[in-house]
């Protein structure tokens, strides 16, 4: 699929569906939300967004240089795949995120 036309995203899912996928998976996630969003509003399929290595990596990069929040970054980031659409995220920060959300403190 060409990164730059979100179109046949929809041409995809059509053909993902017509082959009787279960689940749409799309990744990477964070420059892919446009795409989250038009597949959630254009499919009944679970999303699954995979936010990959590389933008784990980047969060995990800016804490460690003092630029940023971990883990504000780090939940705001899993929150927006969430507001586009995304039913499940796949993420290297899972076991962080989960402990969070518990109220756990590192």
């Amino acid at each position: 699929m060409n990164p730059a036309n979100y179109r046949e995203a929809l041409t995809e899912v059509r053909e993902d569906e017509s082959e009787g996928a279960d689940i749409l998976l799309v990744k990477t996630g964070l420059p892919y939300l446009d795409v989250i969003r038009l597949l959630r509003d254009n499919s009944s399929l679970p999303i699954a967004a995979y936010q990959v290595s590389g933008e784990y990596s980047m969060i995990k990069a800016g804490a460690v240089l003092k630029m940023i929040d971990e883990e504000k970054v780090m939940m705001e980031s899993l929150m927006c795949l969430r507001r586009a659409g995304a039913d499940i995220i796949l993420t290297y920060f899972a076991l962080q995120a989960a402990r969070c959300l518990c109220g756990e403190k590192r």
